[in-house]
């Protein structure tokens, strides 16, 4: 495979970029075989090709990405699951840098655990097991890009991890659904972020023990910009059928990893994606303005 006709080429170019707030080695006294940026790369790579670490190996050995991403030799994949169990997750954060948005969407979801679906656990009259690992993100909604998430074990409850999952954000408009309703957050999006605050007010909810604030907020509440919520459950959709809605990692710190993976691997295709639609409507626009004149 020739590196100019792969179709990862641009994936493993963005994410290198990305890796440039990661500190190359952990310790001066680092082997120098690989550094962390190559290996971080690898880990998602692992997560877009939706494989295991010794096919991702394999993957390596017959293609051209190897030479590109800088690797001095084929890692063994032993390497590659230690680095997976050493590094932090917060390392790994870095990977998600974007803070700015006009509106963000909070939403969660789960990932299985099991291998087996409750689907074929129902089929099959198998116990059905009800672990998952909780995800909820702070997504910019006109580019369906994730700005931060809070990975915790289920069952959760939705607005433990609202506040979390947006400090540092900047925005314009949060929209979020009723799991999110409380006064503490519509406070949080007002006063802290300066924000609109577009999350649904309960309608059972006695009028009486209504703040004021979630009162005057139902009375003003702007259906229209709130649907554009349910671009977040597309983001959800997209990263489950492409990256896979189960985890492959058996303790709940790796688990935490795999799942920022696949988040860093969604955001690197999304970018990739919207440069290119960018790029198709600037080259439509001039071959129209040729064509007027």
């Amino acid at each position: 495979m020739r590196i100019k006709d792969s179709e990862y080429l641009s994936f493993v170019d963005k994410a290198l970029e990305f890796c440039k707030e990661v500190p190359r080695f952990f310790s001066r006294f680092s082997n120098k075989v690989f550094c962390n940026h190559q290996k971080i790369v690898l880990l998602v790579l692992k997560q877009k090709l939706r494989t295991t670490y010794r096919d991702l190996v394999e993957f390596l050995k017959t293609s051209d990405l190897a030479m590109y991403i800088g690797l001095k030799r084929i890692p063994h994949h032993t390497t590659l699951v230690k680095f997976a169990k050493q590094i932090k997750p917060k390392l790994l954060d870095f990977l998600l840098p974007f803070r700015k948005a006009k509106m963000v969407g909070v939403d969660a979801t789960g990932f299985e655990i099991e291998n087996l679906s409750t689907h074929y656990q129902m089929r099959t009259a198998r116990s059905i097991y009800r672990r998952h690992i909780k995800l909820t993100v702070s997504a910019d909604l006109d580019k369906q890009i994730i700005l931060r998430q809070e990975i915790h074990k289920s069952p959760r409850h939705d607005t433990k991890d609202f506040i979390p999952s947006l400090k540092g954000i900047k925005t314009l408009f949060v929209c979020a659904d009723k799991g999110y309703d409380s006064h503490k957050n519509h406070k949080f999006v007002i006063k802290k972020l300066k924000a609109k605050s577009l999350i649904k007010v309960r309608k059972n909810i006695s009028t009486h023990y209504r703040s004021t604030l979630r009162r005057k907020i139902a009375n003003n509440f702007d259906e229209k910009t709130y649907h554009q919520r349910s671009k977040a459950e597309t983001i959800f959709s997209v990263i489950k059928r492409k990256y896979g809605s189960c985890l492959k990692a058996r303790n709940f710190n790796t688990q935490k990893k795999e799942v920022l993976c696949k988040l860093i691997a969604y955001n690197i295709d999304r970018i990739i994606n919207f440069y290119l639609l960018l790029k198709g409507f600037q080259h439509s626009r001039l071959k129209g303005s040729i064509f007027l004149f």
